[in-house]
């Protein structure tokens, strides 16, 4: 069974869809078979990935409204060993479509199911916010990544998602567990970068990852090309970062190859 890990922060701008992208196609170029659910209506983890959402068909929103098998509408990107179901502006429309459909918060664990074997892991890219699409990907998931920029501010609103996370492992997902707190946009230069970094690992402690994400001008362009930064340059410091990420993922879960 492939382990399934929400990206979320309520908060938008702090990495969450670089971070969704970027992870699985390390852990893709790492040769262990990778999914992407792109759960976000704005659809850039499609585009980001190479597919131009407007040409999109069939998407998530199918498969969470309509009960249509993921597996038909998984497509393959330019990476082995990663796939991407793709999202689309529709899904804007899903959380008012559900309101009044029984278990409303399970349609996506409902819908992984069929697919979960056929991966090693499903990464869930969400909306920046709490709605019932990031429930749905919270009671799907193992486990979450929350990422957290670097930046003024950067713990703000922190202590609101900890509380959803909490609620959904009493209430829908007992076994949601935090893969860990990735702090993003970091720049050695600066003196707030630092700061955050010790306020977070302060507050937190063994939850933060001990991989930083750096500012990084690959990691900006690399989705202008519809790559991953690791197909767009293998050599830069935010695609070296990524892989890093998905190496210390891999050894807490104790799957070295």
């Amino acid at each position: 069974m492939g382990k399934v890990i929400a990206i979320a922060n309520q908060k938008g701008g702090v990495g969450k869809t670089t971070s969704a992208i970027n992870l699985a196609a390390s852990l893709a170029a790492l040769e262990f078979k990778t999914l992407i659910v792109d759960a976000d209506p704005q659809a850039n983890s499609t585009s980001g990935i190479g597919y131009n959402p407007k040409e999109i068909e069939s998407s998530i929103y199918e498969c969470m409204v309509d009960e249509v098998d993921a597996q038909d509408i998984i497509v393959e990107t330019d990476l082995d060993y990663l796939h991407i179901l793709p999202s689309h502006i529709n899904l804007v429309g899903a959380e008012v479509e559900m309101v009044n459909i029984k278990n409303r918060e399970e349609r996506m664990r409902d819908a992984l199911k069929k697919v979960r074997k056929k991966y090693d892991f499903i990464i869930i890219d969400c909306s920046p916010s709490l709605g019932l699409i990031t429930i749905n990907a919270l009671t799907a998931a193992d486990s979450v990544i929350i990422p957290v920029q670097c930046e003024y501010f950067a713990l703000e609103g922190l202590g609101k998602l900890l509380n959803t996370i909490k609620i959904i492992q009493t209430r829908l997902n007992k076994d949601l567990e935090i893969e860990g707190i990735l702090l993003t946009m970091y720049d050695v230069r600066l003196n707030l970068s630092n700061q955050v970094v010790d306020e977070v690992k302060q507050h937190f402690s063994k939850m933060v990852f001990e991989t930083l994400i750096p500012r990084n001008i690959k990691l900006s362009e690399s989705p202008s090309f519809g790559l991953p930064a690791i197909a767009h340059d293998a050599e830069s410091k935010g695609a070296i970062s990524y892989l890093n990420l998905a190496k210390e993922i891999i050894n807490n879960n104790g799957l070295g190859k």
